[in-house]
């Protein structure tokens, strides 16, 4: 039977990321994120907002960007994988938790005081627009910083087919 782990969240940073290496040098990232939900009480009728904070985890390249671009506050969008793990509590006790292990990430909002238009980034060379979208790539020792390229001038419609100029001998 197939099975999906697929998990998107669309929110906001309430910490700063926080930024590990591991012995092999390769980056990893922490963030909290917030996402609410309003509803409204059935008995009192009054609007009621409920926040609820997720763990999300990147690795390599995708970690240093969050490490260099996020901040406390800023809006992100994070697609991934559940993911539940065992751990013993300073008393003793086993406990679990269930973190998001980030394969894509997109910033949302401005490019606050960074300059330059909101061109995106989604793995490889390619370029759209909107805010910057990142994908993991697959783990390889980390490069020295480069700046993107420019991105590629968007290629130009093609125009509709003459359906006059086609043959009329269509053999089905």
């Amino acid at each position: 039977m197939a099975s999906v782990n697929k998990v998107i969240i669309v929110g906001n940073l309430g910490r700063d990321p926080e930024i590990r290496y591991m012995p092999s040098g390769d980056a990893i990232a922490n963030i909290a994120v917030a996402t609410s939900y309003k509803s409204k009480d059935r008995n009192s009728g009054e609007q009621k907002e409920l926040t609820e904070w997720h763990r999300i985890s990147f690795f390599g390249r995708l970690a240093e960007i969050v490490g260099q671009y996020l901040k406390k506050g800023s809006s992100v969008y994070v697609e991934g994988r559940l993911q539940t793990r065992k751990y013993t509590d300073k008393d003793g006790i086993e406990r679990y938790a269930t973190d998001i292990i980030a394969e894509n990430m997109q910033m949302l909002g401005g490019r606050q005081g960074m300059g330059g238009d909101a061109g995106g980034y989604s793995g490889g060379d390619s370029y759209g627009g909107g805010g910057d979208s990142y994908d993991a790539p697959p783990s390889r020792p980390a490069a020295p910083r480069q700046a993107p390229p420019a991105p590629a001038a968007r290629p130009q419609p093609k125009p509709a087919p003459n359906f006059s100029d086609m043959d009329d001998d269509i053999p089905f």
